[in-house]
């Protein structure tokens, strides 16, 4: 694979989903809009889902990121937002002989000299995806309680989108 771009997504999710009576995380976290999820996703340079890691609303992309990245399929170029933006994630990407494509934060003393701005450009394509996938109702607002079958909803809609239109 040449590129891959990874993003997350902040989905809210409905005052009942919270409560399972399961003792696992469920991946619904508390913050100052109410109860969300994250979607963590990595997309392929033609905009198709590759893989995706469901997580509490409130966690850091930082925090998922480096395993999230040791469990895709390596490819040449590693392209994520400055929310990935920690030497842990670079030091993962590069471990998997990607080059990592990650602007640097404002207030970095390394600067983006050598940051491949012509391909971050491309990042769209995960910001595109996830607009897709948000049009299905079932998955733009969580109804369900248990993290495996939201987990099952999003792997439905990423396969919808795998079949040729």
């Amino acid at each position: 694979m040449e590129w891959e771009f990874i993003d997350g997504s902040i989905v809210k999710a409905h005052q009942h989903s919270a409560g399972a009576a399961s003792e696992e995380n469920q991946a619904i976290g508390k913050s100052r809009g109410g109860n969300t999820t994250k979607i963590h996703m990595a997309v392929d340079a033609h905009g198709l889902p590759i893989d995706f890691e469901i997580t509490g609303g409130e966690v850091h992309d930082c925090k998922v990121a480096p395993e999230f990245i040791e469990k895709l399929p390596a490819a040449d170029f590693t392209v994520a937002d400055k929310g990935y933006d920690s030497e842990e994630v670079r030091d993962t990407i590069r471990k998997k002989s990607s080059i990592p494509v990650i602007p640097r934060k404002s207030n970095s003393k390394i600067g983006n000299a050598d940051m491949d701005w012509c391909l971050y450009k491309y990042r769209h394509l995960v910001e595109n995806l996830f607009a897709r996938i948000k049009h299905f109702r079932g998955l733009a607002t969580r109804f369900d309680k248990l993290k495996r079958n939201y987990a099952s909803v999003v792997a439905m809609v990423c396969a919808l989108l795998w079949l040729p239109m």
